[in-house]
């Protein structure tokens, strides 16, 4: 059995000395390990060190939570590709400002992310953040399209699947990253820039 959660005070709504976005964090962390299906607000409850009750003060439903961390995220990755597009950089900086901005994101709210790119469209929720995702894609093909017209990234590969590419590295980040691990995000992001517009290949 995990052990209680250690919360901090918050002026939200609920019981003194518990924050809902603690609650929200550790209920996103059970979800991830548990199964979204398979983990109760009972057993969110009890990994909390809290009464059903006093959570239902904090949150009413499964529901809310799961579409409160992944709005989160997704407010957070549309933030990237905004700035990006609003960036006065060349089309390739624009790719590797979205390339670290992202992965930025994924390191800092980890789990969130997870929970979404987790998602298979079960309920009207989860199909609208999934189009939401897919609005994503849409966005950065004509910044991937930008640059290879301007010569930073190679022509002959299809925009479409080098986007998907390029996101499939990103997204695989929340598999391994630790938290204070040997690479920071940046480093990462790094990597990932290098594999996208040099290759892994000498000479």
């Amino acid at each position: 059995m995990n052990p209680p959660v250690k919360v901090t005070t918050s002026p939200n709504r609920g019981r003194p000395g518990y924050s809902r976005d603690d609650v929200i964090d550790a209920a996103v962390r059970e979800f991830n390990q548990r199964g979204y299906e398979a983990t109760s607000m009972g057993h969110v409850a009890s990994v909390l060190g809290i009464s059903k009750s006093a959570l239902y003060h904090h949150i009413s439903s499964k529901e809310e939570i799961l579409k409160y961390a992944v709005t989160r995220a997704q407010d957070a990755l549309d933030g990237v590709v905004d700035k990006a597009e609003a960036s006065d950089a060349s089309p390739g900086e624009k790719v590797r400002a979205l390339i670290y901005g992202s992965i930025e994101v994924l390191c800092a709210d980890q789990e969130s992310v997870t929970l979404l790119l987790r998602l298979r469209g079960n309920s009207e929720l989860e199909m609208r953040a999934l189009h939401r995702r897919r609005e994503f894609t849409r966005r950065v093909i004509p910044l991937i399209d930008a640059a290879q017209a301007s010569g930073e990234i190679r022509s002959d590969l299809d925009t479409g699947v080098l986007t998907r590419l390029m996101f499939g590295t990103v997204n695989s980040v929340i598999e391994w990253y630790e938290t204070g691990g040997r690479l920071s995000p940046d480093e990462i992001a790094r990597h990932a820039v290098v594999l996208l517009f040099n290759g892994a290949a000498q000479g």
